[in-house]
């Protein structure tokens, strides 16, 4: 049995209130279409997940959203700002075959990089921007099973890929 896993940063977020508190940031328009333009990609590459794992913060919520995918996601503040570990932690609780984690950086880039066997081979994966997508594949039964360098990765995009 194979696991998958969408480890997707959020959306481009503004940054036009100060004053906002950096939980309750919101997408603004750019990321609103990479939302969109990510959701269509997931459909056409038949990588829609079966559970959805993401940060409590608006901004994440606001992407889940542009997605449009018909799940009802579980959003935690585990996520929020979250580590590796963390990630790790709240990874192994899953029970879905296709997981979507939404989260944040810089820990999603890290946990993306202690996640694979090989990274992929594109310029941007190292620092991981807004709206970057991971899918990685697994051979185990469970997440619990998974351990750290084992998952092949299946593609990696960013939402410039889709939108320009």
């Amino acid at each position: 049995m194979t696991l998958t896993l969408i480890l997707m940063r959020h959306a481009k977020s503004s940054w036009d209130d100060p004053l906002v508190p950096d939980h309750d940031r919101v997408l603004n328009a750019r990321g609103q279409r990479s939302a969109r333009a990510l959701g269509d990609w997931l459909r056409a590459n038949e990588l829609v997940p079966d559970e959805v794992i993401s940060s409590s913060s608006i901004r994440t919520r606001q992407t889940f959203e542009g997605l449009a995918l018909d799940l009802r996601p579980r959003f935690t503040s585990a996520l929020y700002h979250a580590g590796p570990a963390q990630m790790w932690t709240v990874l192994s609780e899953a029970s879905g075959q296709r997981v979507l984690m939404l989260g944040h950086n810089p820990g999603i880039a890290e946990f993306g990089e202690r996640i694979v066997s090989t990274p992929p081979d594109h310029e941007r994966f190292w620092d991981y921007p807004t709206g970057a997508t991971l899918v990685a594949e697994f051979d185990a039964q469970r997440w619990t099973d998974v351990r750290p360098h084992t998952g092949r990765v299946l593609q990696f995009i960013t939402p410039r890929e889709l939108t320009e």
